[in-house]
């Protein structure tokens, strides 16, 4: 790691004159490459929203911490809404990349959960939301101008004690409730009444519902209700619980969660996240049926959503939805999982149902630039913007960095112990493409920096910078959370271009995704603090996408896929690894033309894949990818 002792004011006042001198027209912040006024064409995972700070000492962590999960996107008004847990509010987009946040906070006593997995839908031109809880006292609101930020109560008690609820209304007006998250039993769904939002049939059935103290009371269908969907991991290798499906058996059970109806050509696809939102194969699968409360099948492509590798890892528990040209998109949720299991972020994938009605969700390149709809669209390959990743791995120079610490991780290990961690904090940790590791400054100053060097000249379109929360002091939702920064370029350190000018940006933006106006062909980027919004200057990873300019990877050589004859939920995948590849996607699924599921892989030969399903035959490929672009698929293998 190389550190310059630069004085960071003059290099700030180093920065503003170039500010002066390039900005495009005097407005503020545009220059001849990028332009904030302009609306986005494509975004980039997890999802850039103003992610809400934990409560203090949440969980008995002490350290601040940004964090949210269990997103439900959907459409009302031709706008996006975006609800997710304990954010204090909720954010809406005209184009599903500038989330707009509206603060309406339905913390009812000041130890609850904020909304903690929360369910909306619209119901009879009415927009409703819920949140989770086991208690029998919980509000549903309701409201027809959302933006407002103002709510009323449709019913003010309604009895069903729902985790993880879901809200599903059919063709023939009739409303649904979908519930549960357990490590034992199924998800529940039943019919309700719109207007007392009370479960159907004789309430003297739901008698011992009402009565029940105990989750996994809570939890059984009583009266009307039904078990809807149930895990198998035995059969469902994806399912099982553990960092790698691999703990049988599980110590709390393998947890079903998130449900999600949606009808598509006359079918129920009822979809459920497993096995726990701390694991990289936390995924969204589907059981489809001919009625909304079953009975449901299993459907052969699953998991449905999946994405166990890459900088963003994780995509259970989340939604189904479609935009407002008709594609659809499965939101999910990713983990950072380092100062709690709980730190984890939001996603969303490309989706839909093929011409024989299977659904899927495409997560290949689901962390790079990603294209935003303008039209119906054929999503069955995803919608990539073929900008590749020009960061990783490359050298990273710093104005200063924090040294290695022994932490506790505020984790348990499965034996119930406390985790103790050495983490560190250098600059290579910028450009690693892992989410869980970070570089910090030792301070937050302005003119703190971090500079790259590609190497050579490439073509760069978009950036994305992931902020870190390394000694935050906010806790909770603040208004005034922002950052600002400058990001110059060059041909040769010395003579600078101001490119991206966030100098007077008044937003908060986390994980902040910057498309360039027009591309610059450049060889180092750097990136000047002016502003952070709470602790030092921290950024997980800083990352460069674009074009190469040079040579594709060649195809991958002696692929294989050797499946466990004891075990057949489990598979090593295997590779010859090439000296012109950075990275490699599997692509894998029921059929050859079905590859919608894909794991992808860095710096390495082989990969240990326990998420098959018993029974059932796949297909396999691989390509490799590098800077300049993606390489040729190899031959498809077919896997008994």
């Amino acid at each position: 790691m190389k550190i310059n002792k630069w004085c960071s004011i003059p290099i700030l006042l180093f920065l503003m004159g170039l500010v002066n001198s390039t900005s495009a027209q005097n407005v503020p912040g545009k220059t001849a490459w990028f332009d904030p006024a302009k609306p986005a064409t494509t975004y980039c995972n997890p999802i850039n929203i103003g992610y809400n700070y934990t409560t203090q000492n949440h969980n008995g962590i002490p350290e601040s911490r940004r964090s949210s999960a269990d997103p439900v996107i959907i459409t009302y008004k031709g706008d996006y809404y975006l609800f997710a847990t304990n954010q204090a509010g909720f954010f809406w987009s005209k184009d599903m990349s500038d989330w707009k946040f509206v603060y309406g906070s339905f913390q009812r006593n000041p130890g609850d959960d904020d909304q903690c997995a929360p369910a909306a839908w619209v119901v009879n031109d009415t927009l409703f939301y819920v949140g989770s809880t086991w208690k029998k006292d919980h509000p549903i609101w309701k409201t027809a101008d959302p933006k407002s930020g103002r709510w009323t109560r449709h019913v003010n008690t309604a009895m069903l004690p729902t985790w993880d609820p879901a809200i599903f209304q059919d063709d023939d007006k009739k409303v649904y409730m979908y519930y549960g998250s357990s490590g034992k039993l199924p998800l529940v769904g039943v019919e309700v009444d719109y207007n007392t939002w009370l479960p159907k049939g004789n309430q003297a059935d739901y008698a011992k519902l009402y009565a029940a103290t105990e989750v996994e009371d809570i939890q059984k269908p009583y009266g009307q209700a039904k078990a809807v969907v149930g895990l198998d991991p035995v059969a469902h290798g994806w399912e099982r619980f553990g960092p790698n499906n691999d703990m049988e058996p599980a110590p709390w059970g393998n947890f079903i969660e998130g449900a999600w109806m949606t009808k598509h050509n006359g079918k129920y696809y009822m979809q459920y996240g497993a096995p726990a939102t701390e694991f990289k194969g936390y995924a969204n699968g589907v059981h489809v049926g001919d009625n909304p409360l079953g009975p449901f099948v299993y459907q052969k492509h699953n998991p449905m959503s999946y994405k166990p590798g890459g900088f963003v890892i994780g995509a259970g528990h989340g939604n189904t939805f479609a935009d407002n040209y008709g594609n659809y998109w499965n939101t999910g949720t990713c983990k950072i999982s380092i100062k709690d299991r709980f730190e984890r972020r939001i996603d969303m994938f490309p989706a839909g149902f093929d011409k024989d009605d299977v659904m899927y969700s495409i997560t290949a390149y689901g962390d790079f630039p990603i294209v935003l709809p303008t039209a119906q669209r054929d999503q069955t390959k995803g919608a990539s913007s073929g900008w590749m990743l020009l960061s990783y791995k490359k050298p990273v120079t710093v104005s200063s960095a924090e040294e290695c610490k022994e932490v506790e991780t505020h984790r348990m290990d499965h034996g119930g112990k406390k985790v103790y961690e050495k983490i560190c904090y250098d600059a290579a940790n910028l450009t690693d493409e892992n989410i869980q590791t970070y570089w910090s400054a030792t301070s937050d100053k302005p003119g703190e920096w971090l500079q790259l060097d590609l190497g050579r000249k490439m073509e760069i379109n978009a950036l994305q910078i992931n902020y870190a929360d390394h000694k935050a002091t906010q806790f909770n939702k603040a208004m005034d959370m922002y950052y600002q920064y400058q990001i110059l370029m060059s041909d040769d350190a010395v003579n600078w271009t101001l490119v991206v000018d966030k100098s007077n940006n008044d937003k908060d933006v986390p994980h902040d995704y910057v498309e360039l106006t027009k591309a610059i062909k450049a060889r180092y980027i750097k990136m000047v603090n002016i502003h952070n919004a709470s602790g030092m200057f921290a950024v997980s990873d800083f990352r460069v996408f674009g074009n190469g300019l040079a040579e594709k990877p060649k195809p991958v050589a002696d692929f294989k896929v050797k499946r466990n004859t004891a075990d057949s939920r489990n598979a090593i995948l295997s590779w010859k690894k090439q000296a012109d590849a950075i990275g490699y996607n599997i692509y894998y699924g029921i059929t050859p033309d079905k590859l919608y599921n894909s794991i992808m892989v860095y710096g390495d030969s082989s990969y240990d894949f326990r998420g098959l399903d018993k029974g059932t035959k796949y297909y396999f490929t691989i390509e490799p990818f590098n800077e300049n672009g993606i390489g040729t698929k190899g031959k498809i293998i077919e896997v008994k």
